[in-house]
Formats: C-alpha cells, structure tokens, sequence
C-alpha cells in the first residue's frame, strides 16, 4: 500500500472549520501522482507519450472529521486494471494520526491521449511498470462495462 503524509492547513478547512471536500479531493489527487511519478510517471514521460490521467468518478465515504493542525495520511491501492492499461481504479483511505479510518474514496480513471482527446491503452513499457506492484485485495482486470456500472448517461438541456 502505498501512502502520502499531509498537515491540515488554513486553506483546506471549510466553514464548518473541519477538512472540507475539496481538500479530500486535491489529497487524493497529490497521493496518485506522487505515486504514479514513483513509477515513472512524471511530466516528462506523460508529455513524451502525449497522455494524461483522467477521473471518471470519485465516490467519497466520510466517518470522522479533521480539523486545523491534524495530521493525515492518504492511501492508496490498485483495485483494478485493465489489460491495455486504459482503465485504472484506485482505493484511497484517510487516517488521522491515531491510525483511525476518517474516510474511504472509490475512484475509477483513464488515460487520455492529449492530442487526439480519445481515450488510450498505455504503451507496452509503461504498462510493464505495473506488473511488479502490490495490487490490493479484491483486484479485478477492468473492462470498458466496468466503466459503465453505474449508467450515468448525459442529458443534455
């Protein structure tokens, strides 16, 4: 598993003086690309290979507050994948400094190809970086259904 230490600052509390939302989010998102430049996945090699990661979803579950000062340490795990690498889900966990489980994110991404604006299976040598990592129990090879499970369709006004 891997995990990413934060302090609570000024700035990602909300008018309940407690972690708001938004901060959660951005927590979670600094955890992925820290863990994604760890494998290799930095501006650079993203630029060379014209793509970028993408959210389809983040489905958050709170169970504790933290507040100004706190201490929290992010996780993540890999739940799925699919084979050409296109679809990816992670597992975030938020702990305070007890080690108590303060909140749980379920989030599904890709990757996008930044020149045609379609989305992309991963090129074989970066696919080859997640061969060797620690996948979290449950793992599951995604398919495009998987992307589709809760059928959100747009409807457009």
């Amino acid at each position: 598993m891997y995990t990413k230490d934060f302090e609570v600052r000024w700035s990602d509390i909300d008018a309940n003086r407690h972690l708001a939302n938004s901060a959660f989010v951005n927590f979670m998102s600094h955890t992925r690309l820290a863990f994604l430049m760890e494998l290799g996945f930095n501006q650079k090699t993203m630029v060379d290979y014209k793509i970028g990661p993408v959210a389809f979803y983040e489905h958050m579950y709170y169970f504790k507050e933290a507040f100004l000062g706190n201490n929290i340490k992010v996780s993540l795990e890999i739940k799925g994948l699919s084979e050409d690498g296109k679809f990816f889900e992670f597992y975030h966990d938020f702990y305070n400094d007890k080690g108590e489980n303060i909140a749980r994110c379920e989030m599904m991404g890709a990757w996008i190809n930044l020149k045609s604006r379609k989305l992309t299976g991963l090129a074989e040598e970066l696919l080859s970086k997640f061969s060797n990592i620690e996948k979290a129990d449950g793992f599951r090879v995604l398919t495009k259904e998987d992307t589709r499970r809760f059928l959100k369709i747009p409807k457009n006004l």
